[in-house]
């Protein structure tokens, strides 16, 4: 037990002023950041993947209940935005987790995936929503 005190007092404390400013190789291994620091190419991914999905699923809601092409509400069209409303909620949860520091890692490739097939349904929601119907003209 003193062995592991005086090692810790040796490297200093995980936080401690002592640490600021250096990169993730300059530490030593109780110190080392779990997730390491992140570059400006990995804030400018999440930004654009962000701001995309984000622009997408809003899009998508106020098309299902602004576009309805006659004076009634479509109730397929509200319900397909529900839907991408949900997802959208346990997207946001798993993004929280992984910034706080519940989730590995390797989770950041999961949010990109959701965030991917999430784009890919609010494309699929929008043709829905603004496909003329055929059997109409």
């Amino acid at each position: 037990m003193k062995d592991h005190l005086k090692y810790s007092m040796e490297i200093g404390v995980a936080g401690s002023d002592s640490n600021v400013g250096r990169s993730r190789d300059q530490y030593e291994p109780l110190d080392r950041p779990l997730f390491g620091e992140s570059s400006n190419r990995d804030r400018l991914v999440n930004l654009v993947v962000g701001t995309l999905t984000g622009v997408m699923v809003l899009s998508t809601v106020i098309s299902a209940f602004a576009y309805q092409g006659d004076t009634s509400v479509k109730v397929p069209n509200v319900y397909f935005a529900l839907c991408v409303l949900f997802i959208l909620i346990s997207h946001l949860i798993l993004i929280y987790w992984y910034r706080q520091g519940d989730l590995e890692p390797k989770f950041r490739n999961l949010i990109y995936y959701n965030a991917f097939t999430m784009l890919l349904l609010c494309i699929c929601a929008n043709i829905y929503i603004f496909v003329v119907d055929p059997s109409k003209h």
